[in-house]
């Protein structure tokens, strides 16, 4: 038997070797590109996820501040409010307090006196009411009713016809008449700043 003849079968069973050997390889080699491709994947999901929650997370900090600053603003309303609350202050800053229902004690029966007027003897009669907003001082008014008529009457029977023939003698008696009452209160231990106002309801003269 040749050399050549030996060498035959050698060299074909070297080429089968080989073409066992390319296949495995092939197949190694697309194996590493999924591995290499997956890895890929996963980094890359895992970066487009870690942008998500970091984005995420900067959205809910931004929403977060905007509710601290809206509740601060909140506060700051309730606070004016409350503020609005207690009440107008007065001139010197103190707070108003708010006023009390008023009283009305009416003179019964009217004051009716006669005064000159020009040597023809006259007659006035007038209605009165004071205005308080205390009850002790509508009290004491009310008790001390026979002193405030008898001071009363003695001050319209010293009036005269041009005393209180316009509006201006009018309003000049009416102050003088509140006067009159204050007066009386604080003599007998009241306060007669309590008594605020005085109104002629009815003023005739014949």
């Amino acid at each position: 038997m040749s050399d050549a003849t030996a060498a035959a079968p050698e060299a074909a069973a070297k080429d089968k070797d080989k073409a066992k050997q390319e296949p495995a390889a092939k197949g190694g080699s697309k194996k590493l590109l999924i591995i290499i491709a997956a890895a890929v994947l996963v980094l890359g999901g895992g970066g487009a996820g870690a942008f998500f929650f970091m984005h995420k997370s900067a959205a809910d900090e931004e929403v977060s501040a905007d509710s601290g600053e809206g509740e601060q603003a909140d506060a700051k309303d309730t606070k004016k409010e409350k503020g609005k609350a207690k009440g107008k202050k007065d001139k010197k800053g103190k707070a108003a307090e708010p006023k009390l229902p008023a009283i009305y004690v009416e003179f019964q029966p009217p004051f009716v006196v006669n005064f000159d007027a020009k040597g023809v003897m006259r007659f006035l009669q007038v209605s009165m009411q004071v205005m308080t907003r205390d009850h002790e001082t509508s009290e004491l008014i009310k008790l001390h009713d026979p002193k405030i008529r008898n001071n009363m009457l003695l001050l319209l029977g010293s009036q005269t016809l041009d005393t209180i023939s316009t509006m201006e003698a009018k309003e000049e008696l009416r102050k003088k008449a509140l006067e009159t009452i204050v007066k009386i209160v604080d003599d007998e231990g009241g306060e007669g700043k309590q008594v605020e106002d005085l109104f002629f309801t009815s003023f005739v003269m014949q």
